[in-house]
């Protein structure tokens, strides 16, 4: 599995903890620096974001990925509707807390979101 980190850095017990909530060892971790410009419009740099991430077409298809989301809300929806338009899906999400009293504060993998499974189950609302 390929883990796309479009926010900070993630520790070896974060792998860790994807690795075993998901169930799947991860091949490799693409750090991607997601700052944007905010004078200039959104769409454009969310399209040249994911560019460097420098997955083929087939590879955005196929591989099995988890991606940890940019910290910004606005970039990461921006961000989102560019994964979808290449993969055919929503992403799986890594979700972080914050650990409890931790002093300086330290974030913990608490949950992986399928996306994709939230928007089919969402569907049933309709």
């Amino acid at each position: 599995m390929i883990v796309i980190n479009f926010s900070h850095p993630l520790t070896e017990a974060h792998r860790t903890v994807i690795e075993r909530l998901s169930g799947v060892s991860i091949d490799r971790v693409i750090e991607v620096k997601s700052q944007f410009d905010h004078e200039q419009p959104f769409a454009g740099q969310a399209r040249a974001l994911v560019d460097s991430v420098g997955l083929s077409a087939e590879e955005w298809q196929t591989m099995p990925l988890v991606v940890n989301l940019p910290a910004l809300h606005v970039i990461t929806a921006v961000v989102l509707a560019e994964l979808h338009g290449r993969t055919g899906y929503f992403p799986t999400v890594v979700r972080l807390k914050p650990v409890p009293g931790s002093a300086p504060t330290a974030f913990e993998v608490t949950e992986l979101v399928n996306l994709q499974a939230v928007r089919d189950a969402a569907r049933q609302a309709r």
